[in-house]
């Protein structure tokens, strides 16, 4: 594990060593894909820097979040493998890590690495469904001659397991054929119309949960640093708010915050998504403090 000096929140080591954790970061600086701006292989490490300027203290929470053990992992940067390979190789690193049972909650790195998380996950955690919070829907079978892209994560996912996406603001047409009939799309233009849009969404998952959140769900007017920003996103206490829902009405196993490009000069949107990582770590914990 990283050292206090490199790891997340700049934990001292009696609380990040991985032993006795009960949670763990994986950074995955993994790019391969992205067909826009890029720069989200830096992601992790900005995350990790930006970490160690929280609070360990949450106040909504009422507790030290890191009092419960947060091991950080070295950073994983394959780029003498191809695409494929990578992916490969996440995936059975993966599914080691999820047989320790511990809370990992993976950084990205553009969303392709999603695919090797949640194939790992199904072979861990029965009734698995994934949800995706992100403003784009994924679906393309293929996108610039690969099955792996960034564009196609919810495609593949589709084929291992039922998913919920939720904050869609950009897709294709009938993106809806193919998917298996137990997935749900919600859009953000008729969420706006529905109060009700967080619980039925956490109704549509099965009981235990990979979240995936690609950080394009939130509004860019806060969240400026993705390589495909798009208007009309979600705002930091409903997302908080839901969030929170569903740690308390569903087992998660496991998350990913992916698509994190760093903008040079530009710190708050590092912050935001350090102490987002924070906040799923204090949701997914807090239940043994009660």
């Amino acid at each position: 594990t990283l050292d206090q000096n490199k790891n997340f929140l700049g934990i001292p080591a009696e609380l990040s060593n991985f032993e006795d954790s009960k949670g763990v970061v994986w950074p995955i600086a993994h790019e391969a894909t992205t067909s826009y701006a890029k720069g989200t292989a830096k992601g992790p490490e900005a995350l990790l820097e930006a970490s160690r300027q929280v609070e360990f203290w949450d106040d909504e929470l009422d507790m030290e979040t890191c009092q419960h053990g947060i091991a950080t992992l070295p950073v994983f940067s394959r780029y003498d493998l191809p695409h494929a390979e990578a992916i490969d190789t996440l995936e059975k690193m993966a599914k080691e890590l999820f047989g320790q049972r511990k809370f990992v909650l993976s950084l990205g790195g553009e969303h392709s690495v999603t695919i090797p998380l949640v194939r790992a996950a199904a072979s861990c955690f029965e009734n698995l469904s994934v949800l995706q919070l992100d403003a784009h829907s994924d679906l393309r079978d293929s996108y610039e001659g690969s099955f792996l892209n960034h564009a196609c994560v919810m495609a593949r996912v589709n084929e291992v397991c039922p998913f919920v996406s939720v904050g869609l603001r950009s897709g294709i047409k009938d993106e809806g054929r193919g998917i298996r009939s137990d997935a749900r799309l919600f859009y953000a233009g008729k969420m706006q119309h529905d109060p009700n849009w967080m619980q039925e969404a956490i109704d549509a998952l099965t009981s235990n949960v990979y979240l995936t959140f690609d950080l394009d769900f939130l509004d860019p007017s806060m969240m400026p640093a993705v390589g495909t920003p798009e208007p009309g996103g979600f705002h930091w206490y409903e997302t908080l708010a839901f969030l929170r829902m569903l740690f308390q009405q569903r087992n998660v196993v496991s998350a990913d915050i992916v698509e994190l490009m760093p903008i040079p000069g530009l710190q708050h949107p590092d912050f935001l998504a350090a102490k987002l990582a924070y906040k799923m770590f204090g949701y997914n914990f807090f239940h043994l403090s009660a």
